[in-house]
């Protein structure tokens, strides 16, 4: 996948932990590090919103939506 250099400005604390984590070869360098930690925190927002979106669904409603699905597409079914 291509890369592209950015600039980030970054509290010193931060950097000194991902630092500490380069030094026991958790991860090769800072940008695979950053790049680990951004992937997984963008993943997880992705989850949660999500997990959001289908909490919005009513069970009985979506219940009726693929039984009608289901009811229409077995009346196309053919006989055997």
């Amino acid at each position: 996948m291509p890369t592209a250099k950015v600039a980030i400005s970054i509290d010193q604390a931060v950097l000194q932990h991902v630092d500490r984590l380069v030094a026991l070869q958790l991860f090769p360098n800072r940008s695979k590090a950053f790049q680990n930690v951004m992937q997984h925190h963008l993943t997880q927002l992705d989850r949660s919103r999500l997990a959001k979106e289908c909490a919005k669904l009513h069970p009985h409603e979506e219940q009726l939506f693929a039984e009608e699905g289901f009811a229409m597409e077995r009346s196309a079914w053919p006989e055997f």
